[in-house]
């Protein structure tokens, strides 16, 4: 499963993937879901898992800006306030975009 077409239309990421569905994720939900290991944590040996300091999340935050692709399994947002060390493997963004 890969994306045939990746946009951002407003308020959403629109994703038209290459098996004919498609998908629409919310910025907020996007950056409130970033898997960097800043926000989502990062597992030790012991299995402790270390996060960076919680951030308030400012109305920039949530502006994407852009996004690269990453291989052939991912993509890596650019957000306003500057964020950009989350990669959003496919995997991810179609579990993010089914619906709730």
């Amino acid at each position: 499963m890969k994306p045939a077409y990746i946009q951002i239309i407003g308020t959403e990421l629109a994703i038209a993937w290459d098996d004919q569905s498609e998908s629409y994720i919310a910025l907020e939900k996007l950056r409130r879901a970033c898997p960097c290991a800043y926000c989502a944590g990062e597992t030790d040996v012991l299995g402790n898992v270390a996060r960076g300091p919680k951030i308030s999340l400012q109305p920039s935050a949530f502006d994407l800006r852009s996004f690269d692709l990453v291989g052939a399994y991912a993509i890596r947002p650019v957000w306003g306030d500057g964020h950009s060390s989350g990669i959003y493997s496919y995997e991810l963004l179609k579990k993010l975009g089914a619906p709730s």
